[in-house]
């Protein structure tokens, strides 16, 4: 039986340690569907969402819901990182019990609890000595053990750093497209901020969308609890902007007047690749996603009117109606996957007739620039 206890003492301290350093150290993304980390966000994310959903989204309540969304990213990690922690002791103990009655210590009766105890002393470097090993082996399994959580230890806190800066880095763009895009972003508005007076200027800023989406693809592909991680503003997300671009790059690309459309097409690709390869982090199968039409006749229809009005023309006719939908095909099943999985919602065509800008609103006034 003491063999039965090391083998599972061993398997469950390599798992733990394979688990960490693929989700820490390893910079690729792994395929392998078992792991502890996956069912770690499995078996949480699904009953905490089934909480958020529950939180109506009247207008006293959708900060709440969001605020409750945002706990989770953060919670998430700690507690993954004490569960690694947890179960590294719990692997250790099982081998120093399998070692059979060879301790010093207080109590003259020894339980499991008392190997535990010695095991969390151990791994967390305190040295209290109170409780020791007697034999060479488990002597041994105890200056491997104390090696281990000072290396755990210095791994986690050197890795907390590296995910809030991937955080920060993603966030300043989303911010930036506050005043660009509107708040909620959209197709029209940043093309109409963007394109009236200069349209020279589009280029550069699909080029700079263009990399953000492919740091968007190398972060969270490496650290995918990212995804959970949500905006600073309620009505911003990484996936919305993300779309966003999409439905931009989509315009151009089927036919406005003097536009960088090769720019769009490379931003174009980068920016779906980015959502084919995050949706498949998640299991998302585009064929099963809910395709809900995103862009009616009606609303495309609307959409071409009210770019006309301020001077960009989108061309007209079935054939650039049908390679629209075709682009659109091409990218949408993934992102309303991606925004179902994670409780996201996606970003209109067109702006809110009543909506205003996160930087126009303030606590105790708000104010409209007719510039904007």
């Amino acid at each position: 039986m003491a063999i039965v206890w090391a083998i599972l003492g061993l398997l469950l301290i390599f798992a733990v340690l394979l688990d960490a350093f693929e989700t820490i150290v390893l910079p690729h993304r792994v395929a392998r569907r078992v792991r502890f980390t996956s069912i770690f966000y499995r078996l949480t994310w699904k009953p905490w969402t089934g909480v958020g959903r529950r939180i109506s989204k009247g207008q006293d309540r959708s900060n709440l819901r969001e605020t409750f969304f945002s706990f989770y990213g953060p919670l998430s990690l700690l507690f993954l990182i004490i569960l690694w922690a947890l179960a590294l002791v719990l692997g250790f103990a099982l081998m120093q019990f399998a070692l059979g009655p060879d301790l010093i210590a207080p109590e003259k009766n020894l339980t499991f609890g008392t190997y535990l105890y010695m095991s969390g002393t151990t791994f967390f470097t305190l040295g209290f000595g109170d409780v020791t090993p007697t034999r060479a082996l488990g002597r041994l399994v105890s200056v491997w053990e104390g090696g281990t959580g000072f290396g755990f230890l210095a791994l986690v806190i050197g890795y907390l750093p590296v995910i809030y800066q991937s955080f920060s880095r993603r966030e300043v763009s989303i911010s930036m497209l506050d005043a660009r895009a509107g708040s909620p972003p959209s197709a029209f508005m940043l093309l109409n901020r963007n394109c009236r007076e200069d349209k020279s200027n589009l280029k550069q800023f699909l080029n700079e969308w263009e990399r953000w989406s492919a740091d968007i693809l190398e972060s969270h592909l490496s650290y995918p609890l990212l995804c959970y991680f949500r905006s600073q503003h309620e009505n911003q997300s990484w996936l919305g902007s993300l779309t966003v671009i999409l439905d931009t790059c989509a315009l151009i690309m089927v036919g406005v007047d003097e536009m960088p459309t090769q720019s769009a097409r490379l931003t174009f690709a980068m920016a779906r690749h980015t959502a084919v390869d995050l949706s498949q982090i998640f299991g998302i199968n585009p064929n099963q996603v809910d395709k809900a039409d995103r862009l009616l006749p009606q609303q495309l229809a609307q959409l071409r009117v009210r770019l006309q009005e301020v001077g960009i023309n989108l061309r007209e006719g079935p054939v650039v109606d049908q390679q629209l939908a075709e682009l659109r095909r091409l990218y949408e099943p993934y992102v309303m996957g991606l925004a179902n999985s994670l409780a996201l919602a996606l970003p209109p065509w067109l702006p809110p007739t009543d909506s205003e800008d996160n930087w126009q609103r303030t606590a105790w006034r708000e104010d409209r620039n007719p510039l904007f």
